[in-house]
């Protein structure tokens, strides 16, 4: 992409200027390669965009907000360059979708629309008409313009006219998980997405000779597009480079994970990944019949990010699927958050992930971190102690950042900007945002170990959940994995007192009991902790975000206010005559 590009309008326009027929994008509308497929060329999306842009200017929205809620699918693209290219801050969201969801998205839309201060809603024909028949429930919908994007005719693109974008102009508003607090709007500008952009695109090998080699084929993803990861990686990132991503549904990747390495197999991509958990499911589905038709040869960046990286799970995938071509050296562990744009850390690429005791134990208590690889380029990463002093190497401490990418802070929240996003050092550095986050430095390289808020601290010994979550884990057949949460809750005059609450597929008293003893043996053995309780709850009840991060802070006050859906002890069978 050419240095002159100021925005990531520019590089659209540049890329559907040189190739107006290379498909940008292919979507797999039942997850399947050979079911339905809808493509998108780079002259067609800038058409889309423009057509979308000229609508909205129009409607002299420019400078306002704009709720982006489309499910699955290309539409979603075509509107968020769409408000690119009209100066629209595009605010991306989760549409309410099915019964069970429809309540928790709702409150969402609700909190999008007043945090952000929206001014119109973007969607597809059917999100748009279930707002209206919601609209007892959202009557912010009195004060906002709704439009389905499919209406805006291509002819509309005539009306767009270039807009003045500044490269501190607000681009977007990045809401943040809500895994520790509230979710935040962050404010992405066009600067910070064009540096995240070279970050990207150095720290994972993609060059135009990259793209070339794979034919083009850079990016295989199912992540959420409303999410950080899933935008700025395979959708933005494949739009700098001019390359082709083929997307699908996380609900298609979550009901039959081997889609993933089928597509991958079928599309022989560059660079895909997802959070560990995304692993894990491959391996528990990874039949010999499927390893038979896989080629997974040409798949050179997996990237692992967004939650805890598990040694283990690396070792387990790289080894189960060599057999149809993968290597190990492709594992490609990562670090990054909303507040940087996307990525911190990662790689380095064609070498396999470094390793490492936490400081100050042993390898063997099972506590072994992954590295998440060297600060991407331009970006600078301390590691800061208690009291705002950079520790040395090993040293655990808050991980901060600083560089282009680091982001303008949160939206109308300047004490929280404050706090997070001006941090100095007592040697007089500054300009540094605090992450929230737990880690060290090693030979340049960032080793994420736990969340500040989340820290549990027993008897006047640090404890990372994670750690405690992944004994739970192994411990029993019947818990199922990525559903677990540690925290501690107050013992009075002895102190904090560890809990963990896990997901399990086990249904009878005696079934329970054991796995609850399973769990405390396991954290026992591995931590030396006696739990306070082990809580055994129904599949798919645990509090999650939308993007599938644990909120230990919500599954702690459900804990304490006895609201979470235990398994209900089996009934006796019926006396038979």
């Amino acid at each position: 992409m050419p240095e002159s590009a100021r925005s990531m309008v520019d590089v659209l326009l540049t890329q559907a200027s040189l190739h107006p027929e290379k498909i940008a994008f292919r979507f797999l509308a039942d997850g399947d390669c050979d079911g339905e497929v809808q493509e998108w060329t780079y002259g067609h999306l800038a058409r889309r965009s423009r057509a979308i842009g000229g609508h909205l200017q129009e409607q002299g929205l420019a400078g306002t907000r704009a709720i982006l809620l489309h499910p699955p699918g290309l539409e979603f693209i075509g509107t968020y360059l769409g408000c690119l290219a009209a100066a629209v801050v595009a605010v991306p969201g989760l549409p309410p979708q099915g019964r069970k969801q429809s309540q928790r998205a709702v409150a969402r839309v609700r909190r999008l629309i007043a945090d952000a201060d929206a001014t119109v809603i973007l969607g597809s024909k059917q999100v748009i008409a279930e707002l209206g028949a919601m609209a007892e429930h959202l009557p912010e919908l009195d004060t906002a313009l709704c439009i389905a994007t499919e209406d805006i005719p291509d002819e509309a693109e005539d009306a767009w006219r270039p807009p003045a974008i500044a490269p501190d102009s607000l681009a977007f508003l990045q809401y943040t998980s809500g895994s520790t607090s509230a979710p935040r709007g962050v404010m992405v500008s066009h600067a910070n997405l064009m540096d995240n952009q070279r970050v990207l695109s150095r720290g994972m090998g993609h060059t135009p000779e990259t793209v070339e080699e794979w034919g083009g084929e850079l990016y295989v993803s199912w992540l959420p597009v409303h999410h950080d990861l899933g935008l700025i990686a395979p959708v933005l990132n494949n739009l700098f480079l001019g390359g082709t991503s083929t997307l699908f549904s996380p609900l298609h990747f979550l009901q039959k994970p081997e889609r993933w390495l089928t597509a991958l197999s079928r599309y022989r991509a560059h660079t895909s990944g997802g959070p560990n958990f995304a692993y894990e499911l491959c391996l528990r589905d990874a039949t010999p019949g499927l390893l038979e038709g896989l080629d997974l040869s040409r798949w050179r960046v997996a990237l692992n990010a967004a939650e805890p990286v598990r040694a283990a799970t690396l070792r387990r995938f790289a080894d189960t699927f060599a057999p149809a071509g993968f290597r190990r050296e492709a594992l490609h562990p990562g670090y990054g958050l909303a507040e940087a744009t996307l990525m911190v850390s990662g790689g380095p690429v064609g070498l396999e992930p470094m390793t490492a005791p936490r400081p100050g134990e042993r390898t063997e208590t099972g506590s072994e971190l992954v590295s998440c690889g060297p600060p991407g380029a331009g970006l600078t990463v301390v590691i800061a102690d208690d009291e705002q002093q950079e520790c040395p190497e090993g040293g655990i401490g808050e991980v901060w950042v600083a560089g282009p990418s680091v982001t303008q802070g949160y939206w109308r929240n300047a004490r929280a900007t404050r706090e997070a996003f001006r941090a100095s050092l007592k040697d007089g550095r500054g300009g540094f945002l605090r992450t929230g986050d737990l880690g060290f430095l090693r030979g340049g390289e960032l080793y994420i170990t736990g969340r500040l808020k989340d820290l549990l601290v027993i008897d006047g010994r640090n404890h990372y959940p994670q750690d405690l979550e992944l004994s739970a884990e192994t411990a029993h057949r019947a818990i199922r994995p990525g559903c677990i949460a540690a925290f501690s809750v107050d013992g009075g005059t002895d102190g904090e007192h560890p809990v963990v609450v896990a997901e399990t597929t086990a249904t009878t008293r005696p079934e329970c009991a054991e796995v609850e003893a399973a769990i405390r043996g396991a954290v026992g053995e591995a931590h030396g902790l006696s739990l306070r309780q082990a809580v055994l709850i129904r599949p798919g009840t645990l509090p999650k975000t939308s993007s599938g991060k644990i909120q230990r802070k919500a599954c702690r006050a459900a804990y304490l206010d006895g609201t979470l859906a235990t398994v209900a002890e089996a009934q006796p069978p019926a006396a038979t005559s």
